[in-house]
């Protein structure tokens, strides 16, 4: 796995905004977190060695613009030229996780058709209004891969209406970090994972978060512990 940041910065949207961590870390540094720019690794996949064999290695999954949002308004100039590469390295994975789903067409490349094989889509819903605003104009566009992220998930989010499409090849959720973490309910993420599993949709608990409750008990969790929890749980399905 890597992390391919293109452009830097972005806007609250919604609810789960509210405490991001791309905003705390660049608070630390005095650093205006709502102006988008180019960074210095623009060009990330395809910069190659010395020796012509490319950073990035074949076979590897890189998340995009997980400092930004991909289709974010500032970055439509940019796009067309993130999804070449994206085309010419076809041996990579690219995951682009977006609250901007609404935007998905703009700056689309005129070979997209129905999207790259080697490009997922992925939508954050951290709460039901988020989940039915998002997921259904997710499940209209021409897009090969289709994920859902509840992560931070806020509340019990019901999707079976989607999951049942059969569109929808995963499930990932989480709670939410930082010292001012809002809390995650273990029941939340179980009601998840019982509706995925009904449909055969691949489901991911990534993280408790700093505030989880579980049997109806508030545990602080630091932030070292809160994927090593979540993979204990052991209910991550892989159909």
């Amino acid at each position: 796995m890597a992390i391919w940041n293109p452009w830097h910065g972005c806007h609250k949207k919604s609810a789960g905004c509210l405490n991001c961590y791309m905003f705390r870390r660049d608070a630390l540094y005095d650093k205006d977190s709502n102006i988008v720019s180019k960074t210095k690794d623009f060009n990330l996949a395809i910069k190659k060695h010395r020796d012509g064999t490319y950073y990035l290695k074949s076979g590897e999954v890189i998340y995009t613009c997980m400092t930004s949002d991909f289709f974010i308004e500032e970055a439509d100039a940019w796009r067309c030229e993130i999804y070449k590469m994206m085309k010419l390295r076809s041996d990579l994975t690219f995951v682009i996780i977006t609250k901007r789903i609404e935007r998905f067409n703009e700056s689309l490349p005129s070979d997209w058709e129905n999207g790259y094989d080697n490009v997922i889509i992925c939508v954050t819903c951290e709460n039901q209004e988020m989940a039915l605003e998002r997921i259904p104009l997710m499940l209209n566009l021409p897009i090969k891969n289709r994920e859902v992220i509840c992560e931070p998930m806020l509340e019990e989010i019901n999707i079976t209406e989607y999951l049942k499409t059969g569109l929808i090849n995963q499930v990932t959720c989480g709670g939410e970090s930082g010292d001012n973490a809002r809390i995650c309910n273990y029941n939340w993420i179980l009601k998840m994972h019982d509706d995925c599993k009904k449909y055969k949709v691949n489901f991911y608990f990534k993280q408790t978060g700093a505030k989880f409750i579980k049997n109806n008990k508030l545990y602080k969790i630091d932030r070292y512990n809160q994927l090593i929890q979540a993979n204990k749980a052991n209910i991550n399905i892989i159909n």
